[in-house]
């Protein structure tokens, strides 16, 4: 997950505050010479709005936020929207118009919620659907989303029309089109299930990431809100049918820790507050504090370890990749840092993956940059991959079929896998590409000889046979998101958000509600 929780969190929703909108406004780039190749190149899709209830311009909104009746419903199929069941965890995106969209989600159940605050109003029924939420702006001012139901053009889906008023004063208007989580109506891909070996619950913060190594799957954690710590979880997994929790470690004002990787004897967490925490796991089931890298303040967000090399991507404070000598596992030694041309205070490194002496950045707004790490001292950029509305995120580079083939993938809605031709960094060439459902993105993703396996949140853990990469091939599949979950929530970041695939004949997997989940292979 970004850092917001603490930094994509309200990034999420800048569209809907500032009306700039997630638009495709660059022109299909080239796509190779394959039958029907993808030039598609954003993640979100222009679609122009058509709800019945809609107004003629969105910014002369008709309705308020107090009154359902004010809303024009004439020409919506009322008796099916008065049917919904008044229940489940929903993502939607709104429009403002064609070209100005952003995304959140709601939940209608036990704890009834608009991006994770109550609902001010709940009236779903046979009277109709009409609800209400509230947040407060970057300027702090009280805006108050209003949603009257209009459409059920599916099993699970619902489409309509808001309002949205700024200190009681209505001033935009768009439409909505929501799903519901658990009611994902895709078309048979022909993936097989996977069967779930164990379930562990983490006992507090919300898990993100987890590393296997020893016989032992070290699982961290952020805070969750107010109430629990983050930190390190370590579990015993010699029988991975019984994973036992061994002992789990957190640091006083120091526990906001996403990611994990290990090398030998040494554990590195990346720490929100303190970059790389090292710990001593010669002892598996006891990890020993050694020491926080590079010293002082400073935000390292994920993780990764290539031979004798460890990558450390840090948001702030100056958006770089710290690169370590880790050849002394429990020595790391800094090497250099890596920064690449970006905007300021609006692009980050968030992820990165080490292949064959380049390093692939996911540079989120900035795009997937690639970079030549042969010395750790010069680190020119070779290329970049990027389009309008990016947020690059996770990848996965191999070699498949004599060319270098990168699978990337963004973290907001609508983000779908990407395959890129690689091989030439300065002439990256998108093959092909795997679309789920818009209202979900892509977390993280890892890649076994010709295996892709991809968490991908809502839609649960996707494995894709890539062996002929302009054709990813869906095998296996497991639903992990559970809107019923005591400790799920109506955000964009729910279900299945890291794994790892150790050769054990497993697959162990991170769930942000119901924790560590290991699966067999497929």
């Amino acid at each position: 997950m970004t850092s917001s929780l603490r930094i994509l969190g309200t990034g999420l929703f800048a569209c809907a505050l500032s009306l700039s909108g997630c638009s495709d406004s660059n022109p299909p780039g080239p796509g190779p010479s394959e039958p029907k190749p993808p030039v598609e190149l954003t993640d979100y899709i222009d679609v122009v709005p058509n709800e019945p209830c809609m107004d003629a311009s969105y910014a002369k909104p008709s309705a308020n936020c107090s009154d359902p009746a004010s809303f024009n419903l004439t020409g919506c199929d009322l008796k099916a929207v008065g049917a919904l069941e008044p229940s489940g965890v929903y993502q939607a995106i709104f429009r403002y118009n064609a070209t100005s969209t952003f995304g959140t989600g709601f939940r209608l159940d036990t704890t009834p919620s608009f991006l994770g605050d109550p609902l001010v109003r709940n009236e779903v029924g046979p009277q109709g659907f009409f609800i209400t939420g509230e947040i407060m702006n970057s300027q702090l001012r009280l805006q108050r989303y209003a949603l009257a139901g209009c459409r059920v053009p599916a099993p699970g889906h619902l489409t309509g029309c808001f309002v949205r008023c700024t200190d009681g004063v209505p001033d935009y208007s768009g439409t909505f089109h929501a799903q519901r989580m658990n009611l994902n109506q895709e078309e048979d891909t022909g993936a097989r299930d996977m069967r779930l070996v164990s379930e562990s619950a983490i006992p507090e913060g919300d898990p993100v990431d987890v590393y296997v190594t020893k016989g032992h799957a070290y699982v961290v954690s952020l805070p969750r809100g107010t109430t629990e710590d983050g930190g390190l979880n370590v579990f015993n997994v010699a029988d991975p049918a019984h994973p036992t929790l061994v002992t789990r470690v957190s640091l006083p004002n120091d526990n906001y820790w996403n990611g994990v990787w290990a090398k030998g004897d040494a554990l590195y967490v990346a720490s929100a507050n303190s970059g790389v925490v090292v710990f001593d796991i010669t002892d598996p089931a006891n990890p020993q504090y050694v020491r926080a890298l590079p010293g002082g303040a400073i935000n390292v967000h994920t993780v990764f370890v290539d031979g004798d090399r460890l990558y450390a991507m840090s948001p702030s404070p100056n958006g770089e990749t710290l690169l370590f000598d880790v050849a002394s596992p429990l020595e790391p030694q800094l090497l250099g840092r890596i920064s690449v041309p970006r905007e300021a205070g609006v692009s980050y490194p968030h992820d990165a993956f080490a292949y064959q002496d380049r390093l692939y950045v996911n540079h989120t707004r900035t795009g997937y940059v690639v970079v030549d790490v042969t010395r750790p001292d010069v680190t020119p950029v070779l290329g970049t991959y990027a389009f309008d509305g990016q947020y690059s995120h996770a990848s996965a580079v191999g070699t498949l079929n004599g060319r270098t083939i990168a699978f990337e993938g963004g973290e907001r809605f609508g983000a779908h896998l990407r395959v890129l031709d690689v091989t030439d960094p300065a002439k990256i060439r998108l093959i092909g590409e795997v679309k789920k459902r818009p209202q979900t993105s892509i977390h993280n993703m890892v890649l076994v000889g010709t295996r892709l396996y991809v968490a991908w949140y809502h839609e649960g853990v996707r494995v894709f046979d890539v062996a002929e990469p302009e054709r990813p091939k869906e095998i296996a599949a497991f639903d992990s998101f559970q809107e019923a979950h005591p400790r799920s929530t109506d955000s964009l970041y729910q279900g299945a958000i890291g794994m790892r695939v150790p050769g054990d004949g497993h697959v162990y997997v991170v769930d942000l509600s119901r924790g560590l989940l290991v699966l067999a292979e497929p």
